[in-house]
């Protein structure tokens, strides 16, 4: 059963009773509502004025629910996962951490391979453009990619996806519609860190980012080639008239769909948040030597 996601948007007291998420409103016509523990995979802390119990917070992590937070401007800043996730947790540690410098290369340039021909796909499938030479840079990805083939690919990538803004550069804190693109990754690496956590794995220790002040490194690298699931979504809403200029309600009512959206894995289609433990699971066992590569989603091409 794929796992709901919950958006929290106004005040609200969230609390535990019955193995149940118990919803209630400061607004007297609202009645109180209740959410099996059991059916939530992510829970977003939108609002402000939310307040949450202890017993609720402890329920859903270890329900191996990812809980994030928000800020004043409604952007995920904070997750909370469980410290335990799996039942050979030490043992998996231990792999992640001995893995050597060869093997995070070749899984880095698998990974890399993956995402290209995915964003290939995006630009030959949503905007019928040729990305021939963004397949052949994905086959010529060495290990660890040190001609950095990501980068090349994504000049050509985010120029072509979005042809209205006029050089376009995917940037943090860039122009729109790269606040959407934010909002919408922020989603996607709370589903992989959880997914993650679910198989056993540190998302702290990544495969190729490595940076000192980054809580969610191995996130970041396994989400790569799940990131243009995200791209779609926001292309779609270009393209049904949305105004992105501001995170309405509705633009992120369609962007809570992330971890439902259908994807082609291991010849079988599933929700993205059961295709991240199926990667996630691969990737556990490419660091005990049980496997080789890693299982990623790969878009059929139109």
């Amino acid at each position: 059963m794929i796992k709901r996601t919950i958006a929290f948007s106004t005040p609200a007291y969230l609390s535990l009773k019955d193995k149940q998420l118990v919803v209630k409103f400061p607004d007297d016509e609202k009645s109180p509502c209740t959410i099996p523990i059991e059916d939530i995979g992510v829970v977003l802390l939108e609002h402000r004025q939310i307040t949450i119990t202890s017993g609720l917070i402890s329920a859903l992590v270890e329900n191996n629910c990812a809980v994030v937070s928000c800020n004043e401007k409604n952007m995920p800043t904070g997750l909370i996962l469980p410290l335990e996730g799996h039942t050979l947790q030490s043992e998996r540690f231990t792999d992640q951490i001995n893995a050597s410098l060869p093997l995070k290369k070749q899984l880095w340039q698998q990974t890399i391979q993956y995402k290209i021909r995915n964003q290939a796909a995006v630009l030959q499938n949503i905007c019928e453009l040729p990305a021939t030479n963004m397949l052949a840079w994905a086959r010529d990805v060495r290990s660890g990619d040190p001609d950095n083939y990501e980068g090349r690919a994504a000049v050509y990538y985010w120029k072509n996806l979005f042809p209205e803004t006029e050089n376009f550069k995917r940037d943090r804190y860039g122009e729109t519609p790269n606040n959407v693109l934010n909002y919408g990754y922020a989603i996607l690496r709370a589903v992989i860190a959880r997914a993650l956590v679910g198989s056993g794995l540190l998302p702290t220790l990544g495969i190729h980012h490595h940076n000192k002040y980054n809580a969610y490194c191995l996130a970041d690298d396994i989400m790569e080639p799940y990131r243009p699931y995200v791209d779609i979504l926001v292309r779609d809403l270009i393209d049904d008239g949305y105004e992105l200029c501001e995170l309405t309600p509705e633009i992120k009512k369609e962007l809570w769909k992330i971890p439902a959206i259908d994807v082609n894995i291991g010849d079988k289609t599933s929700p993205l948040l059961v295709a991240a433990s199926t990667t996630t699971s691969s990737l556990a066992k490419c660091y005990s030597g049980e496997l080789r590569k890693i299982v990623y989603p790969e878009m059929p091409t139109l």
